[in-house]
Parts: C-alpha cells; sequence; structure tokens
C-alpha cells in the first residue's frame, strides 16, 4: 500500500478491483479543509480516462505488471497473433485491446505484452517505428520553399503527413506516441 504523496505517473494501481494506470496527479490543499489528491486514471481494461478525488490519508494499492517481450506475427478475424521470443508461443489479442497501437504494428515488429496475473490487458509499443510507404502523390518540384507537406498512406494504413521528397516504397521512422513522420529509415 502506497501513500497519496507518493504517487506518481504511470503507476497502476487497483481501485475497487479494477486496474487503473495514473495519467496525471494533483495534489490540492483547500483553505481551512483537508488536502485532497485528483486524479486522471485510464481503465486498463477498458481504455476509459476518468477523474477521481481522494482524501491525501487515502492508500492505494499498488499493482506491479508483467512484461514479455513478443514479435507482431499476423492479424484476422480471430485477432492480433503475436509470438513470445523466449518459449515461442502464440498469444492472440482482441481487436478492442490492441486498440489504435494496431496502426503502428507491421509484420514482424518486436515489442512488449504488458499482462496481469499472466491475462494480457495491452500493449507497450517502441517509441519509433519503420514502415514502408504504399500510397502517395509524387511531389511537384519547385514547392519545397513552404516547407509544403503530402500525405501518405503506409503498410498499416496509417495516413501521415510527409514532406513533398517522400515516394512511394520509402521506409520512413513514425513516432508512435504522436503518429508524426521523423525521418527516413
Amino acid at each position: 500500500m502506497i501513500d497519496a504523496g507518493e504517487l506518481r505517473r504511470g503507476w497502476v494501481l487497483r481501485i475497487e478491483n479494477i486496474l487503473f494506470q495514473v495519467v496525471e496527479f494533483q495534489h490540492q490543499k483547500i483553505g481551512r479543509g483537508s488536502a485532497n489528491v485528483r486524479l486522471r486514471l485510464r481503465d486498463l481494461r477498458g481504455g476509459s480516462i476518468t477523474d477521481r478525488t481522494f482524501q491525501a490519508s487515502k492508500r492505494f494499492e499498488r499493482v506491479i505488471l508483467d512484461s514479455h517481450k513478443v514479435q507482431f506475427l499476423y492479424n484476422d478475424d480471430s485477432g492480433y497473433h503475436f509470438m513470445d521470443v523466449e518459449s515461442f508461443e502464440e498469444l492472440t489479442l482482441s481487436t478492442d485491446s490492441v486498440g489504435d497501437a494496431a496502426n503502428y504494428l507491421p509484420d514482424g515488429l518486436e515489442l512488449e505484452i504488458v499482462a496481469f496475473e499472466s491475462s494480457p490487458i495491452g500493449l507497450e509499443l517502441p517509441v519509433t517505428v519503420d514502415m514502408e510507404v504504399v500510397e502517395t502523390e509524387p511531389g511537384v518540384r519547385g514547392d519545397t520553399a513552404t516547407g509544403a507537406t503530402k500525405q501518405a498512406k503506409l503498410v498499416t494504413g496509417l495516413t501521415v503527413q510527409v514532406p513533398l521528397f517522400v515516394d512511394k516504397g520509402d521506409v520512413l521512422r513514425i513516432d508512435t506516441r504522436t503518429g508524426d513522420y521523423q525521418s527516413r529509415a
């Protein structure tokens, strides 16, 4: 059990038998009243974000999650299939569990699956991912003075804004936190 003053971003707490990840926290002292802690929490199973307020004297149960290094294999109607790189077991996650991370899963990508009590609950993507451009308009020569960009569709179906010199078949480095183009790989 940890005190409200010891909370940190990214920690996972069990509140009312639901696993929440701390997105933001703020300690508030209000006039003559007692201090409060405002938490912005993300439900790890459902993905929803909620704001909750607790007394500063409240104690929380911190949960330590397991992570396993896996390689993405493929996806189909039953879900997304991964292979544990140590035991070579195949794991399947539902489309809901993968969520928006599906946009950053090219075949063969190595990443980590986060699990609680040996039940997978989510993915931890690398900071950047290299993906191939499958569709983009040709850049017009001479339009580079304004820093113009165009759209490019990547192998996973994700569409990003890229500089005009990027062509079909180029491999781009994409930031998984923001979805922005970083550079050519």
